[in-house]
């Protein structure tokens, strides 16, 4: 029990997170409607991204200090889980966007082709091909122990990239996107109280979400590398 007990505050959390999310009250702002409770699932999944890409590097960096290969594993799975989680963030951003900034009908609104011009969605792209190209470096090398120390030194760039990309560099740019000077959804002035009560619940489950699929590619990636030292020998 002990050991499951994040599992199930996991479930509990998403939960209540989607539940919530659809039922609970939310602000009425003419602009965004019913589409600000998907702050709930694109915002809160770029969080979990953010922290599992951390968990990722740090992993990474253990590897590059003992040279054991678990942490190489841990690296690769937590990045993998975290760029899932970028990709359903971008979908359901790029959605949400087509909703709430395109309006074919009204001339104030931008255009999609603008939208998809938007400094915030070019950099989420860049950062995901980055940790794309990632996983494609693993692949183009056979040996074990090299694999293991370039994605290392790799994963590092890769995640000093996500800064410049999503965070600074989209900011110094003419943004639709909300939080210019900020982020909307940290600062307790933005956010509306009422969708606090379901956003940071959301942000923990969905982290917990990823990180429990991680232990289990984890745990299967082990179980294939101690069966190939196995038939090696």
């Amino acid at each position: 029990m002990r050991l499951t007990w994040w599992k199930i505050t996991a479930i509990v959390l998403l939960a209540y997170a989607v539940i919530g999310g659809l039922l609970l009250p939310v602000p009425e702002l003419t602009q965004l409607g019913e589409t600000i409770r998907n702050l709930y699932y694109h915002v809160c999944m770029w969080f979990a991204m953010m922290i599992l890409f951390t968990i990722s590097i740090a992993q990474s960096i253990k590897y590059l200090r003992t040279g054991s290969i678990e942490h190489d594993i841990k690296a690769v799975s937590y990045a993998g889980v975290g760029t899932y989680l970028g990709l359903l963030g971008y979908a359901t951003g790029a959605i949400w966007a087509s909703f709430t900034w395109a309006d074919p009908n009204n001339p104030a609104f931008a255009s999609f082709g603008s939208i998809m011009r938007e400094p915030k969605l070019i950099g989420a792209a860049i950062a995901l091909l980055i940790y794309g190209a990632y996983f494609i470096l693993r692949s183009s090398i056979t040996d074990m122990d090299q694999r293991a120390r370039v994605s290392a030194v790799y994963n590092i760039f890769a995640y000093a990239m996500l800064f410049p990309s999503i965070w600074i560099i989209p900011r110094l740019l003419p943004s639709l996107h909300p939080g210019q000077e900020g982020n909307p959804a940290l600062n307790f002035n933005d956010i509306d109280a009422r969708m606090r009560m379901v956003f940071y619940p959301a942000v923990i489950g969905w982290t917990l979400l990823g990180a429990w699929i991680a232990t289990l590619k984890i745990r299967h990636k082990i179980l294939m590398e101690k069966k190939w030292f196995t038939n090696e020998k």
